[in-house]
């Protein structure tokens, strides 16, 4: 196990969904690529990382995907019955009661993400003293995913989900990657204003950056460079073109430079 290079911040993986697109009933984080679960490199990135506490909310298959992972070090939150994105971290809140830091969270169907990308987000969160930062990419294809609305200034002014978008919003190729970096007590004190006023009659965690924003605390949002890492499987076709993805990116490293950016962090990029 890798030292901590962030002893301070804490993971919350988002691995809760059934995947029903997957045509399958098993939990989507436990379907294999290259011969691993999905869910086990995530938590491989926020190892290598170096994060002080890792927590996966999970759901559907809980205890099934509990047992898959039972020699990780990782907490674990239940989230039954599964009402979206806000509503997985007020599972975890009970947890985080004494929590004062920065809160990573992460989607659990993301296997390409990398520890590179996710320390560029935490560099991005503290520099600029953010009580939010999103990690956003641009799509060639942006449909079916929250669109990132830019004040005139750049600025991120709202995530906006694409059944709650407008017609010149759905336009918008900058698109919401689920991937967040947040101020936990500044979190912590909008979670409750969280509600379900929208097409799912679900808890968005992007709602809370408008809460925050009303609340005249600073948002960011950095787009990563790559945007295919933070593609989610969400089929059985994503999933195939992940785990080509995946062999033609370690094909392309020499010998041993993968174990040796888990191990180390992603280089010195990570220190």
């Amino acid at each position: 196990m890798s030292a901590a290079h962030h002893p301070g911040v804490t993971a919350l993986v988002l691995a809760a969904g059934q995947g029903t697109r997957m045509k399958s009933d098993l939990a989507k984080v436990l379907h294999p690529m290259a011969g691993r679960p999905l869910l086990a490199f995530v938590l491989d990135a926020l190892e290598a990382l170096g994060v002080g506490r890792t927590m996966v909310v999970v759901g559907h298959q809980r205890e099934r995907v509990q047992e898959a992972f039972a020699e990780r070090r990782v907490g674990w939150v239940a989230q039954v019955p599964q009402r979206g994105t806000g509503h997985a971290v007020m599972m975890a809140a009970p947890e985080l009661e004494e929590f004062h830091g920065p809160l990573l969270v992460v989607c659990g169907d993301t296997p390409l993400l990398t520890p590179r990308t996710l320390e560029a987000l935490l560099e991005r969160h503290a520099s600029t003293g953010a009580a939010a930062t999103v990690l956003s990419m641009r799509l060639p294809e942006p449909r079916g995913y929250g669109r990132i609305v830019r004040d005139p200034a750049g600025a991120l002014a709202a995530i906006v989900e694409e059944r709650d978008a407008t017609a010149e919003q759905r336009v918008l190729d900058e698109v919401n990657s689920g991937n967040y970096a947040f101020d936990y007590p500044a979190l912590a004190a909008v979670l409750p204003r969280l509600g379900t006023g929208n097409r799912q009659g679900e808890y968005y965690l992007t709602d809370a950056i408008a809460l925050l924003r009303e609340r005249g605390r600073r948002v960011e949002a950095l787009c990563a460079p790559e945007y295919r890492e933070l593609l989610g499987v969400n089929t059985p076709e994503q999933l195939a073109e992940a785990e080509r993805l995946y062999l033609a990116r370690g094909a392309a490293r020499p010998a041993g430079e993968e174990a040796r950016e888990r191990a180390a962090g992603a280089g010195e990029e990570s220190r």
